[in-house]
């Protein structure tokens, strides 16, 4: 099993996003990148602890390649903004990739790559060196799957997992 923690915007995206896909078998939301030890939801929406909103995929590179991984995430969101995406705006909402060994970071520069030339104009997502992770809390993990029908599910959650299936879709489950 390999596992990428990854930040793009509001974590509810990623990990609704993610376990659509066979081989994914975990993402886990929370925290990285800050300075306060065991921060909470609303430590973070402050924007005052430097933490990002991430989730942690853990998955299966025989079933899905590393690179569909990165390649999927780097569809799910905006490499562009700096510091939000879309109205969801701050620190905690930032680009980044936390890598935890020399290979890992390969992966992600060449994922960089790739996104750079899909996108137009300056990717700001951040390649980062992998910090504590600090796990989110249970009401926020599987969100989506819990609350279907709640509206920033609907508006922001539910167009990103069409936007996954519809360029991944051999991926599916």
């Amino acid at each position: 099993m390999m596992n990428f923690v990854l930040a793009g915007g509001c974590f509810w995206c990623l990990d609704s996003s993610f376990m659509q896909f066979a081989g994914v078998h975990d993402v886990e939301v929370g925290y990285m990148g800050g300075s306060l030890d065991n921060p909470g939801y609303e430590a973070v929406c402050s924007g005052n602890t430097g933490h990002a909103e991430v989730a942690r995929i853990v998955f299966d590179e025989t079933v899905i390649p590393a690179e569909v991984i990165l390649d999927i995430f780097f569809t799910i969101h905006d490499p562009r903004q700096l510091n939000r995406q879309g109205n969801d705006i701050g620190t905690q909402y930032r680009s980044a990739m936390f890598y935890a060994d020399d290979a890992q970071k390969a992966l992600f520069e060449a994922a960089l790559t790739r996104a750079a030339d899909h996108w137009d104009g300056e990717i700001v997502t951040e390649l980062v060196p992998i910090e504590r992770f600090w796990m989110g809390e249970e009401y926020h993990q599987d969100f989506f799957a819990k609350n279907p029908n709640q509206g920033y599910c609907n508006a922001v959650v539910s167009p990103k997992m069409a936007k996954a299936r519809a360029g991944f879709a051999t991926y599916l489950r």
